[in-house]
């Protein structure tokens, strides 16, 4: 197994301002209001799936052209035609629309992502919990993409884009900015898909050979042995090793 010194070399290198850049953590970079920040947040995540590069640019098509840089404006204000044909892979303009309708309700009745993600919380039941009020309220029209962006938990998936935003909005460093406090970074889940599984048994931190979520928790709970205050750290490291493919 990898030791706690060559991971924490790693996330020394790669925990830096300049991973932003190449990363959707980018756009929660992009706003200074808590509100425009969460949202940008969570709609990032949805699409962060697929090439990096397209997902990247249709980020910024979504905000720049039709947000018009106003996350929260944008919701709080949302109609449907407002987004023309704007799709992505899965996700078709039916799907997105629902989305957005479903955000428009809450941050027009409640306080938003936050509270709903901090009374999930509460509950010990946070996925669940973000996952029925979307689909509680999904249009009739939402199809496999509205059901791909929010997935449910319940079938076991590794839930990988919303432990993403989590690490993004809970932790703070020089690339997530910490500006939810209602949990702890050592609350947290590592964001596992094929790549981080395949490096993590390489690095015989996982045993486990499907990607699912009882493999995220074997993963964090071996990574909270390294460092349990901030487990959630490593996805940088883990990143790191395979973007350099080295053999520790």
């Amino acid at each position: 197994m990898i030791t706690r010194t060559e991971l924490d070399k790693l996330v020394e290198k790669y925990e830096t301002p300049d991973f932003i850049k190449d990363d959707p953590v980018q756009f929660v970079h992009k706003f200074q209001n808590k509100k425009d920040i969460e949202i940008a947040g969570f709609i990032s995540s949805l699409l962060a799936y697929g090439s990096r590069k397209q997902f990247i640019k249709k980020l910024n098509e979504l905000f720049t052209n039709i947000a018009q840089n106003e996350p929260l404006n944008f919701i709080r204000n949302f109609e449907p035609e407002i987004l023309g044909n704007f799709n992505y892979r899965f996700g078709k303009p039916d799907d997105f629309s629902s989305v957005f309708k479903d955000l428009k309700e809450l941050y027009n009745t409640s306080g938003g992502l936050e509270e709903l993600f901090a009374y999930g919380h509460e509950k010990q039941k946070i996925f669940e919990t973000v996952t029925d009020y979307f689909y509680s309220r999904a249009d009739k029209n939402s199809g496999q993409g509205f059901y791909f962006m929010i997935p449910n938990p319940r079938n076991g998936g590794a839930m990988k884009r919303m432990c993403m935003y989590l690490r993004w909005l809970v932790r703070k460093s020089c690339v997530d900015v910490g500006i939810w406090n209602f949990m702890r970074p050592s609350e947290l889940y590592i964001p596992l898909d094929v790549h981080v599984g395949r490096i993590s048994r390489q690095m015989g931190l996982l045993t486990r050979k499907a990607n699912d979520f009882k493999a995220v928790i074997e993963l964090t709970n071996n990574l909270k042995k390294f460092c349990p205050e901030d487990p959630a750290k490593y996805d940088f490291a883990i990143f790191g090793y395979g973007v350099n493919n080295k053999n520790l």
